[in-house]
């Protein structure tokens, strides 16, 4: 189990909007899959796609819960949760659930992420029912044992300490702590050890309760599947265990809002013995509903997308002074980042700044060349389809989708969109969005008089 979401941008809508209660064909098939969606009468929503040609098929369901739903004394609750439902339910125990999978050479899995939560399983088509019914059981069936709850403790704990030995995955954190403070999309997905040791197990119920309601899930499951039978058998797993009452109940609405994130100048730096010093220098970026999104994505992709992109070739290829070096865009339902990242050794670490910084700042100013944003279009359109070459992928895609945004994108739509991307429509989205003054999170063994000159990257 991870804690990590994609940063892959999805198709998006300008507003939220209720899904229809009907069976539909969405998108027809464009050389990836028939995409369909059925709301049943408890507001359950349930999207598939189709692929003839493959013999596996991953089935998985989202939660419209996230880390960004917790109070202060509830952070990391979610992660708990979504580790407590693998520990058994009415009908299995935690050993069945998971010799369950392995008896037929599945893989089974879950991630929570700032605004979502998603549990999966992947397996041969013929075993797709056995799939079904176990995560069906376990999103609603799941017993939460006090018992349970101390055990796993103990497991979370050591996810939490093993995220702080890898300071380049734990400085992201402390990136999203420097530009949202101390606000739920600021906290940590993982919780703190004082917060995860206070959570009790009637705590974590009543947030299960609360938040998994089938107007609040998701059925995906892509791959050599019959839509008509994956519904028949969500909606006997679901009524088997009562959780469809409600006959009129509506889905919840994809999230909105209007948050203004204007932090800027901020500098934050964790002192730790380690051999590299990893920073990320960025700044706001667009919510995922934004029609910028697709101008950012070029952008992004040129910038740091690759071994031909600016920061690898200013940075490694040319200088030498950093193995990992990328930049990346988060987008959440009312705001989002850009940032770029960078390990290298403490000695290195101002010139390393100083050559992201002037970079951000030459583009912002002065734009990319028509040939490099070709390029980049190329690249992004390349990376789209190689993403979804795999079941797995696919169903993250329809779920996220439908939960997020409330509708589907084909491929080929996805395509024609990057396609449409103009050099002026990156050249505006780099003025409004590199233009900002940034901030800056450092982990790593600086020294005071080299503390101190950090804040003049960002001046």
């Amino acid at each position: 189990m991870t804690s990590r979401s994609s940063k892959a941008t999805a198709p998006t809508t300008t507003e939220a909007r209720a899904v229809p209660r009907t069976q539909t064909q969405i998108k027809g098939a464009d050389g990836i899959g028939t995409v369909r969606r059925t709301t049943l009468p408890g507001g359950l929503r349930i999207v598939t796609e189709t692929l003839p040609s493959v013999r596996s098929a991953t089935f998985g369901i989202w939660a419209h819960v996230g880390s960004r739903d917790e109070t202060p004394a509830l952070n990391g609750a979610t992660h708990y949760l979504e580790h407590l439902l693998f520990k058994g339910t009415t009908r299995r125990s935690a050993l069945d659930i998971s010799s369950a999978i392995d008896a037929v050479g599945g893989e089974m899995n879950a991630f929570t992420a700032k605004e979502y939560t998603c549990y999966y399983a992947r397996v041969l088509d013929s075993d797709l029912p056995l799939a079904i019914d176990v995560v069906c059981d376990m999103l609603t069936g799941s017993l939460i044992r006090e018992e349970d709850v101390d055990v796993e403790r103990g497991a979370i704990l050591e996810e939490i300490a093993m995220t702080e030995d890898d300071p380049g995955d734990c400085v992201h954190d402390l990136f999203a702590h420097t530009m949202f403070g101390d606000s739920p999309l600021g906290r940590p997905v993982l919780g703190t050890v004082d917060t995860v040791n206070a959570l009790t197990a009637d705590r974590i119920r009543r947030f299960y309760k609360k938040h998994y309601d089938p107007t609040h899930l998701v059925v995906a499951c892509a791959g050599n599947v019959d839509h008509n039978k994956v519904v028949r058998q969500v909606r006997a797993a679901f009524e088997k265990a009562g959780a469809l009452s409600r006959a009129d109940a509506t889905p919840i609405a994809p999230r909105d809002g209007r948050r203004s994130l204007r932090t800027a100048g901020r500098v934050e730096l964790i002192g730790r013995k380690t051999e590299q010093a990893h920073v990320v220098l960025g700044m706001p970026g667009l919510a995922r509903t934004d029609e910028r999104r697709w101008a950012l994505g070029v952008l992004n992709t040129a910038l740091g997308g690759g071994m031909s992109s600016r920061l690898f070739q200013e940075v490694r290829e040319k200088r030498g002074l950093a193995y990992s070096v990328y930049s990346y865009t988060s987008g959440f339902a009312d705001c989002g980042l850009f940032g770029v990242y960078a390990g290298c050794r403490p000695s290195q670490v101002h010139d390393v700044l100083k050559i992201c910084r002037d970079e951000l700042d030459q583009v912002a100013e002065h734009g990319l060349p028509d040939e490099e944003i070709d390029r980049a279009i190329g690249q992004l359109k390349g990376s789209t389809v190689l993403g979804l070459e795999d079941t797995g992928a696919l169903m993250n895609r329809i779920g996220k989708s439908e939960l997020c945004w409330g509708e589907q994108m084909s491929v080929d739509e996805m395509l024609t969109r990057i396609a449409m991307v103009t050099p002026d429509e990156v050249r505006a989205v780099a003025r409004d969005v590199l233009g900002q003054r940034p901030s800056l999170s450092v982990i790593g063994p600086l020294k005071d008089k080299q503390a101190s000159r950090l804040h003049d990257t960002v001046a």
